[in-house]
């Protein structure tokens, strides 16, 4: 598709259905689509409306600053949260169409790595809003995981670094767990990313599965994370990449049935 502001896509909500769907780009445009699916139920084509902007809460456009949109959450009731990393906030979206609101931020967000803050945002089942940084400031450092209580965000959890990989999109499946997705990244073998699923407790994550795994230049830059299950009640992951608005790379759509 050849349209302004097309690319970048860092965010993706699949609807129940499996067929309308949302995604994100990074400089604060979104666009809602459709896919086409053959029997099998896999992808066989895509279908997207008009990229739109996201409203900033007051009048005018958004600084340069403020339109690193990353992290893309909807609730049952249809209200979109969306985290940006270039000013480390989240913001509530009652309609797409409307003004955002800023949830208040936490002082630890104000600390975070510039271009490397809240890159994943996902909503529990009860609507609880779980987030955290795609670095830590420090190899050794666990990711801070921050919950929303509805009225601040506290750190709820770490998730220690491994292997290099570091997140970059999470959702809650229907199974109630929580799914991040993860990319690693190398100059000469390109992009790697994978899926891990845990179940959240008070006390942290647990129970931690390795879903799947690419090979290193299999795939672009995945960023973006849907969860859901199909009506056959298979859990699909899908996942869209970012182009980084780079001639080199292409805007994807990947999905996975968990268990095949």
């Amino acid at each position: 598709m050849e349209a302004p502001h097309f690319g970048g896509f860092s965010g993706l909500e699949v609807a129940a259905d499996g067929q309308g769907f949302i995604a994100l780009s990074d400089r604060g445009y979104y666009v809602r689509g459709r896919f086409q699916r053959d029997d099998a139920g896999a992808i066989s084509g895509v279908g997207m409306g008009e990229i739109l902007p996201l409203i900033p809460p007051r009048p005018g456009a958004w600084a340069a600053y403020e339109t690193d949109s990353e992290g893309l959450a909807v609730a049952p009731d249809g209200t979109t949260y969306v985290s940006f990393e270039g000013m480390h906030r989240v913001f509530r979206f009652d309609d797409l169409g409307q003004p955002a609101t800023a949830l208040p931020q936490a002082r630890a967000f104000r600390r975070m790595i510039a271009n490397a803050s809240l890159e994943a945002l996902a909503i529990a089942p009860d609507g609880t809003l779980y987030t955290l940084p795609e670095r830590s400031g420090n190899q050794t450092r666990p990711f801070p995981v921050f919950r929303y209580d509805g009225d601040h965000w506290h750190r709820a959890f770490s998730l220690p670094h491994n292997d290099d990989f570091l997140p970059v999109g999470a959702d809650f499946g229907p199974d109630g767990r929580f799914y991040l997705l993860e990319r690693r990244f190398s100059l000469i073998r390109g992009f790697a990313n994978r899926v891990r699923r845990f179940v959240v407790t008070e006390a942290g994550l647990s129970e931690e599965e390795l879903l799947f795994e690419s090979q290193p230049g299999r795939y672009y830059d995945l960023e973006g994370l849907s969860v859901w299950q199909d009506g056959d009640g298979r859990i699909r992951l899908t996942m869209i990449s970012d182009d980084n608005f780079n001639f080199l790379q292409s805007t994807e759509i990947v999905e996975y049935v968990v268990g095949e």
